[in-house]
């Protein structure tokens, strides 16, 4: 059995599944890895990357109550950094708060370069769109060719430069995401309720 690592651009697979399709955003990262897997693979870890977001409470509850039933799951989180940062129209010059996620295409990288280092996979499934991307899997080919990358792409979030440097592409489809959702009521270890947040 080959052993299988996933790679997940939270961020990158969030908007891109959310911008054509409803009811998905209480999605069991975890079930939903096991649902990719083909017969000869194994899951091994599952890596997310996100940020926690700012200047939005109601958001900022939403995605809480969303990574505290991610953590009722074997998976592994990490952060980075959600930067606040004015944006300007040149047309009209008015500016406003936008806001941008800093260091998950480092974490990434970094996670899937260590972990070949470590030969912790012999398949590593990166869940992303992102061209940003390429770089490490490009080195992973070069210096550990028994190694195998296959990138998942998000809906709408099809990359060209990606598709090329993989070993192997799919993109994810609509069933995966809707049939791999939490229940309405997720319990934490320590008896805590977790209500699925209203309009997900």
């Amino acid at each position: 059995m080959k052993r299988v690592n996933f790679y997940i651009d939270g961020f990158n697979l969030y908007f891109g599944m959310t911008e054509t399709l409803n009811n998905v955003k209480w999605l069991n990262i975890y079930d939903f890895c096991n649902s990719i897997l083909k017969n000869d693979q194994t899951l091994n870890k599952v890596h997310y990357f996100t940020s926690r977001i700012s200047n939005n409470p109601p958001k900022e509850r939403r995605q809480s109550q969303y990574i505290d039933a991610l953590k009722t799951t074997p998976i592994n989180i990490h952060f980075g950094k959600y930067k606040n940062t004015p944006v300007r129209c040149y047309n009209c010059g008015h500016t406003w708060d936008g806001n941008e996620e800093k260091m998950t295409d480092v974490n990434i990288a970094i996670q899937m370069i260590v972990d070949a280092m470590k030969d912790d996979y012999d398949v590593a499934i990166l869940i992303s769109g992102d061209s940003d991307l390429v770089p490490p899997i490009r080195e992973i080919k070069s210096n550990f060719p028994a190694k195998k990358v296959t990138v998942a792409f998000p809906p709408n979030r099809f990359g060209i430069s990606l598709k090329n440097i993989a070993h192997a592409h799919f993109m994810v489809g609509k069933s995966k995401l809707l049939n791999n959702q939490f229940p309405d009521q997720v319990v934490t270890a320590n008896g805590y309720v977790l209500n699925k947040p209203n309009n997900w």
